[in-house]
């Protein structure tokens, strides 16, 4: 079954096609970032008319790399949320279309489990069942996962996002959007142990997250400082060994406590160096997605939707995104 994925949920424009024999056969992307960078994060109006002027022509080079026609898909799949809503609306719109206009399914997908199911991309899929740590700029969640479709939520954020988190922090430091990755590169240039912050919630028993109190302790922490470029790098290394540490303490916790020993790890985050070093000492088997995979992509979508519409599941011919949507409301697939 060959499936086209959509993906539209804030500013990245992911086209791609999946076929449920021969794997990926293509995948589009467009970053939004230089759009946003004049105003230091996503502008939702901004990135749902860029989808628009983006969308088309991606889905065209994305059907033209693999070789075929419009004519010869057999489903389409687009992200339904969560995300922002005027963005959902723009690849649910379009795949809605695109399906009725060639008679064939169509399906939403959600975000999240999209980036749950990356690591699927790759010849070395993880085995089932396994715990996943979702970590992005909008998520940071535990989920245990004992089937595709089937999902606990174990834990997640109360707050910020560790990828919000690092955004923020980053801002606070004075550094050029996107935050994260030069938060990350810059914390290279740090000292260790020069500072020390918190590791939040790992005293206490459970596995949900929280971020705003360590970003609050940065600021106070770059405050007080003579804000000198090493001063900089120092506080940025100790947030990211911070963060670094609570995510890796949780997910230790996880695997514990469910008794599961695979581990993947999917999201935005996923692609930060120090978490990978940090995450593959555990005493388990730990998976990643290609780098590439991290970050919000078609293929996922087109993965997703593909191991879904296979399974025979429909839905009513409606569009109707869900900009909010939990994971365990998913059906299974049997």
């Amino acid at each position: 079954m060959r499936v086209l994925g959509i993906e539209t949920s804030c500013d990245e424009t992911g086209v791609a096609v999946y076929d449920t024999e021969h794997g990926l056969l293509s995948h589009q992307l467009y970053s939004q970032i230089a759009l946003h960078a004049e105003y230091g994060g996503v502008v939702p109006e901004l990135a749902s008319r860029d989808h628009i002027r983006k969308i088309l022509p991606l889905i065209k080079a994305a059907v033209a790399d693999a070789d075929m026609t419009l004519a010869e898909l057999d489903g389409i799949a687009y992200t339904s949320g969560p995300g922002l809503i005027g963005a959902l609306m723009v690849g649910a719109s379009v795949g809605r279309s695109l399906a009725c206009a060639l008679n064939v399914p169509a399906l939403g997908v959600h975000h999240m489990e999209g980036h749950l199911l990356a690591p699927m991309l790759d010849d070395n899929k993880p085995e089932l069942p396994f715990v996943a740590l979702l970590v992005s700029g909008g998520h940071t969640m535990l989920v245990e996962v004992q089937a595709l479709g089937s999902y606990r939520i174990l834990g997640e954020s109360l707050d910020d996002a560790a990828g919000e988190a690092f955004d923020k922090t980053a801002k606070m430091l004075g550094l050029p959007y996107p935050g994260g990755p030069e938060l990350a590169r810059l914390a290279e240039q740090g000292e260790e142990g020069i500072y020390r912050f918190p590791r939040p919630m790992v005293d206490r028993p459970g596995l949900d997250f929280s971020f705003s109190g360590l970003k609050t302790f940065t600021l106070t922490t770059w405050q007080k400082s003579d804000q000198t470029d090493q001063d900089q790098a120092n506080i940025a290394r100790a947030f990211q060994d911070a963060v670094v540490d609570t995510l890796f303490i949780k997910c230790k916790r996880a695997l514990k406590e469910t008794g599961i020993n695979n581990l993947v790890i999917a999201g935005g985050v996923g692609a930060n160096q120090l978490l990978r070093q940090k995450l593959a000492t555990l005493d388990a088997t730990v998976s990643f997605p290609r780098l590439e995979f991290c970050t919000d992509n078609g293929a996922m979508i087109a993965y997703a939707g593909a191991i879904r519409l296979e399974a025979g599941q429909t839905e009513e011919p409606i569009i109707q995104p869900q900009p909010r949507w939990s994971l365990e409301d998913l059906p299974a697939v049997e």
